[in-house]
């Protein structure tokens, strides 16, 4: 296997709902393993994600988890997912279903580059970057 480059999201104690919410836009395959499934099951977040992966019949693989118990989450503004291709309807299909129920920072028009590009967070506070390249819109 050549090795891949993926984000890895770590949430607040909403990583199921979230990845099952990546999986709805993206399609492809859901796995998620829970702390409790490899460890306690009556100790405190045994129900929460350790790790989540999804991946894509598109190539496309996103993991995610919830803090461990006892670590704190920090989130912040240094992290947001690109997704660029030519694929016009794929991707516009991603960027509406990213926005909805998000907040659009730059909303997906034509660029001074040529190419059509949006950011927006979703509604799990993801930043998200979206680039059609040669998109004729």
């Amino acid at each position: 296997m050549a090795s891949r480059l993926n984000p890895y999201i770590s949430f607040d104690g909403d990583a199921r709902q979230a990845m099952e919410f990546y999986e709805r836009v993206f399609g492809g395959t859901l796995t998620l393993n829970t702390f409790g499934e490899l460890g306690d099951k009556d100790a405190p977040g045994a129900d929460k994600i350790m790790h989540g992966m999804l991946e894509t019949d598109a190539g496309l693989a996103l993991m995610g988890a919830d803090m461990p118990p006892g670590m704190a989450h920090s989130p912040g503004n240094n992290i947001a997912v690109s997704l660029s291709g030519d694929d016009d309807a794929e991707l516009r299909g991603y960027w509406e279903r990213l926005s909805d129920g998000g907040s659009v920072s730059v909303p997906l028009e034509k660029q001074m580059w040529g190419d059509e590009f949006g950011m927006c967070v979703d509604q799990f506070g993801i930043g998200w970057m979206v680039n059609i390249a040669g998109s004729a819109a």
